[in-house]
């Protein structure tokens, strides 16, 4: 059965969708989905083709896109569609059943000559199937319906009500982000007959509101983009618009490097339809405020770059993007820069106000700020995380009291003007303040390195003092909000305890720590009194998240350019090792000890051992009995263990993970031997459990890295 060519040819099409002022923070992504709405939707329906290219529009007051090679018409196609069994579709006369009828009408064929249904099958599976050609999509019914309900499903966060005047006077309500105008719709040069928000369609856009006021017509979909950037002042691409910011951002620069955070070129791009690019100045006297305070109102407050030397230290020059070019643009800057400096005066007057006293004094403050209803405040909190801190300088062997004033005074700066108004500089303000104090240099520091990693990637803390807190910080934040049933599922993880686990793990592993695991984790435990924070955060169940976040970890991690495989990352970890500071370096020896020819055969040995001995019921002795050995392979492998294992302890204990795997090649004969000649469950128990006892010694010695038997 043959379709039918559609009678059109294809054109581009456009729709757009004008208003006022979007929101500029979700721009961006109201863009994105407002295109692939209605390309998918024209997709759906085979209006489009394998070239149809799509573009996508968004600037502070419009949505648009346009798709190349839409077709007016989509092409028939067959549908075949089973309908009904045939004893229950006709009477006994042969007669169609009302069920028949309804099924038919319900498909849009109530009409139909039964006689052109098609019959299938034999006897009981006998049934009755519509075979028709169905009419290929209409552009202008499927656009319609694309934009109804592409604007319904837009990521909006609050929608505003408003009504809009019909042509016979009727007033409509209407919700969606801002308030529309108008609504392009044009297949070539046609205008399609559709509507949406209360508007019909045309071919008229405005453009800039002060550059090109005014509405002008846009001739055809395909000159949308060029008619916008030649008569209306408007760069409608973001993409383009952001790129052409960045560009006259890193030009007006000149030799300082200008901070361009992503977030705020978003928003910059969402604020502006013509962007043209000045450079500002204010007072050399803000210098003295850090400048992680200068950044950070400049960048919040105005929507300002600021531009620092090669150093990172930052000028007195910053960069602003207006939404006006003109070849005068003194007003603009002089505007700016006395906008600007009651901005820099309050953080220097915050900073100027928190100095006067000092984060110590601040600390029984902390009572007044809950942590958490269940956790008690900041205060409780703090004096959890300084006996933390004190344990594990004590099994690092650190200095404990700077660990412990570290701990005592790190959250403080949260009560300090500069962090109420700048949640984000906590922390940094706290080594700010602490040097002010007096402080010692690495308590200073451990204020903001508690923190760290704040993110993947992020950098470590640099001291002693500040990776213990780190590390004391977050394991106090995993084990309480574990307490109080709040550990993640799923998705939802509203405090961050994946990574906090993480983090933990990065610290662990990448500073070489040789802590053990659980002992942190029930030092942690120790710490809080409440019943329910003892059964719910369960020592087990922590290390398991933990050791599940290390595994993420590991996959990321490579061995001469290779990534680790699953089997190598399980090898590992289903050791339960409590000391994970030294993982990479095993993976590094397992992945050598791999690519030996012995290695195949010690990993299919070492699984055969796992089996036998988790199969065993009765208790295994100790050790192996020697007089108990009959069979010259036995007597061979427990000889050849011996001999072997001083060299296996040894490397274990100096961490020679690539030496101690090579030297398990000498077990590999007798291995062979034994189970070639020894019947390991002989009928006497005495025998039995006597070379049982000789394959745990052995399974003990060949897993002291990893679990070889997870490679076979």
């Amino acid at each position: 059965m043959s379709t039918s060519t559609p009678n059109t040819q294809s054109a581009n099409l456009l729709i757009e969708v004008f208003t006022e002022e979007l929101p500029p923070k979700s721009l961006r992504r109201l863009g994105d989905a407002f295109s692939e709405g209605i390309f998918s939707h024209l997709k759906a329906a085979k209006l489009t083709t394998d070239g149809s290219d799509v573009t996508s529009f968004a600037t502070p007051r419009r949505l648009a896109v346009e798709i190349s090679n839409v077709l007016e018409r989509a092409a028939d196609y067959p549908v075949r569609e089973k309908l009904l069994p045939t004893s229950i579709a006709f009477d006994a006369e042969g007669k169609a059943t009302p069920p028949l009828l309804k099924k038919l009408a319900t498909l849009g064929y109530a009409d139909i000559d039964l006689s052109t249904l098609e019959k299938s099958g034999e006897g009981k599976n006998e049934a009755l199937y519509l075979n028709v050609i169905a009419k290929g999509a209409q552009l202008e019914n499927t656009a319609q319906a694309a934009l109804e309900q592409t604007l319904n499903k837009l990521p909006i966060a609050k929608m505003m009500h408003y009504q809009v005047q019909q042509t016979n006077g009727e007033l409509i309500d209407v919700q969606f982000a801002r308030p529309a105008h108008r609504i392009i719709a044009l297949h070539g040069n046609k205008v399609l007959n559709i509507n949406g928000l209360g508007i019909a369609a045309s071919n008229q856009t405005e453009g800039h509101r002060f550059l090109a006021p005014g509405v002008f017509t846009i001739s055809s979909a395909n000159s949308y983009e060029n008619a916008l950037e030649t008569k209306a002042k408007v760069i409608p691409s973001f993409t383009k618009r952001r790129a052409h910011i960045e560009s006259a951002l890193l030009k007006a620069a000149g030799d300082d490097l200008v901070l361009m955070p992503d977030s705020l070129l978003d928003e910059v791009t969402a604020l502006v339809e013509w962007p043209a690019v000045y450079a500002c100045q204010f007072d050399p006297e803000f210098l003295e405020v850090p400048q992680e305070c200068l950044i950070l109102t400049m960048q919040t407050n105005q929507k300002y770059f600021a531009l620092t030397d090669k150093q990172g230290k930052l000028r007195n020059r910053f960069l602003i993007v207006s939404n006006i070019e003109t070849t005068t643009p003194n007003a603009i800057i002089s505007g700016n820069e006395r906008v600007v400096r009651p901005r820099l005066s309050d953080a220097r007057f915050f900073f100027q106000q928190d100095q006067k006293r000092p984060l110590a004094k601040r600390v029984a403050d902390l009572a007044k700020v809950v942590y958490h209803n269940q956790l008690g405040n900041q205060l409780d909190r703090t004096e959890r995380v300084r006996a933390i801190a004190r344990g594990i300088a004590q099994k690092l062997k650190a200095d404990e009291k700077l660990a412990d004033r570290a701990a005592e005074i790190a959250k403080t700066d949260l009560l300090t003007d500069m962090v109420g108004e700048f949640p984000e500089l906590q922390g940094i303000m706290g080594t700010y303040y602490a040097n002010h104090d007096g402080e010692n240099p690495e308590v200073a520091a451990a204020c903001s390195e508690h923190y760290m990693p704040r993110f993947a990637g992020d950098a470590l803390p640099k001291t002693s003092t500040g990776t213990i807190l780190a590390i004391a910080d977050k394991l106090e934040t995993l084990v309480g909000i574990w307490g109080v049933g709040l550990a993640p599922t799923g998705d939802k993880d509203p405090y961050a305890l994946r990574r906090h686990a993480l983090g933990i793990c990065r610290l662990l592993l990448e500073k070489n720590l040789a802590l053990n695991l659980v002992e942190l984790i029930e030092l942690a435990r120790a710490q809080f009194p409440q019943n329910e924070v003892q059964a719910n955060a369960k020592t087990a169940d922590i290390y398991e998240f933990i050791i599940d976040r290390m595994r993420a970890y590991l996959r990321d991690q490579s061995f001469a350019g290779k990534p680790f495989t699953s089997a190598e990352i399980d090898a590992v970890l289903s050791q339960s090792p409590a000391q994970i500071h030294d993982l990479v370096e095993r993976l590094t020896a397992l992945r050598e000890f791999n690519a030996l020819p012995q290695a195949a055969q010690l990993a299919a040995a070492n699984k055969r051992i796992s089996n036998i001995l988790k199969k065993t019921t009765t208790p295994i002795p100790a050790a192996c009995a020697s007089k108990l050995l009959q069979i010259p392979a036995e007597v061979a492998l427990q000889n050849a263990l011996e001999k072997a294992t001083p060299a296996l302890v040894a490397a274990y204990e100096k961490r020679q993970f690539v030496e101690l795997l090579k030297a398990l090649v000498t077990l590999s004969e007798p291995i062979d031997q034994f189970f070639a000649d020894v019947m390991v469950m002989d009928p006497n128990p005495e025998l039995r459990d006597n070379r049982l006892a000789l394959l745990q010694q052995l399974h003990q010695k060949m897993n002291l890295v990893a679990d070889l038997g997870k490679l076979a």
